[in-house]
């Protein structure tokens, strides 16, 4: 009776064991996920506004290496992030193959002016930044006119602010939500130990001696289970980028480290707070208290 008893407890155990594991690997991965979400955000955020930009139009007598002076110009200040030439010829070329029929033959010559176009970095693409290097574009000579969309920056940047302020709400509700799973599935699994750290306190061992071995199980189980959920994120990360491939342009190897590495980082912390104050829960708690 008593062998059977004591293969049930272990089995209990176990059984304990696995399912604080999987707990913490599945709230892990949840987090995560959503890191690789904030991550995505952020980049794409990035890609739209820096394919915000200006046309600068020259004027008609400007000579080209006027023109390629500008363009060296911006390319070495540190708020443009790509420059392009397009000669009269060119954007004729454009507008032809947009209206499907030669339009400089009907009209006898070609209108269009030599542009330049710009591409800032994702920083400098707000219209207060904008209006300034505007300005600074216009005292240039050779330029006739500076365009771009004022109304579409505007609420790219304020689309974008609030897609990051629903984020960071979402962040930090699913981080208490996770912190309290963890912390419950731990003190469920230091509660079925109640009686063994009661006995601890009887033969004289003290508070820290008791609470050791826990906390250091609680560790390595927050150390396995943010392995497994660095595994489930790199198989996301692996069939996404398979699925879809334009998501390549978004990867950026350092950052998943980091991610990877607060994980971990993550699953130690939250693993060991709710493993000390579950312990020392116990060690104070009233011996009357243990049965209910």
């Amino acid at each position: 009776m008593a062998i059977q008893e004591e293969k049930y407890n272990r089995r209990r155990l176990k059984g304990s064991y696995f399912t604080t594991i999987v707990s913490i690997t599945l709230v892990l991965f949840m987090l995560g996920l959503l890191g690789l979400i904030i991550l995505h955000t952020k980049k794409l955020s990035d890609y739209v506004k820096e394919n915000i930009g200006f046309s600068i139009i020259m004027k008609n007598n400007v000579k080209e290496a006027g023109i390629i002076q500008l363009q060296k110009i911006l390319d070495a200040t540190p708020y443009v992030k790509s420059t392009k030439y397009i000669t009269k010829e060119e954007a004729a070329k454009q507008f032809t193959e947009e209206l499907g029929e030669d339009f400089t033959n009907f009209l006898g010559y070609n209108p269009l002016l030599p542009t330049i176009e710009v591409r800032f970095k994702a920083d400098y693409a707000n219209n207060d930044s904008l209006l300034i290097i505007k300005d600074k574009i216009l005292e240039n000579s050779n330029v006739k006119e500076v365009w771009y969309q004022e109304s579409l920056v505007d609420v790219v940047n304020k689309n974008i602010r609030k897609i990051g302020i629903i984020i960071l709400g979402f962040s930090a509700l699913l981080l208490i939500i996770a912190t309290a799973l963890i912390n419950n599935t731990i003190r469920l699994s230091v509660y079925s130990k109640r009686f063994i750290i009661r006995s601890m306190q009887l033969v004289g061992a003290t508070r820290g001696f008791i609470s050791k071995p826990f906390i250091l199980k609680g560790i390595l189980q927050g150390i396995i289970g943010a392995i497994f959920s660095i595994i489930l994120l790199s198989a996301i990360i692996y069939f996404s980028q398979r699925e879809l491939p334009e998501l390549i342009n978004f990867q950026d190897v350092d950052l998943y480290l980091i991610l990877f590495g607060i994980v971990l980082v993550l699953g130690i912390l939250l693993t060991w707070t709710s493993n000390y104050l579950a312990v020392r829960k116990y060690i104070k708690i009233n011996p009357d208290k243990l049965y209910y």
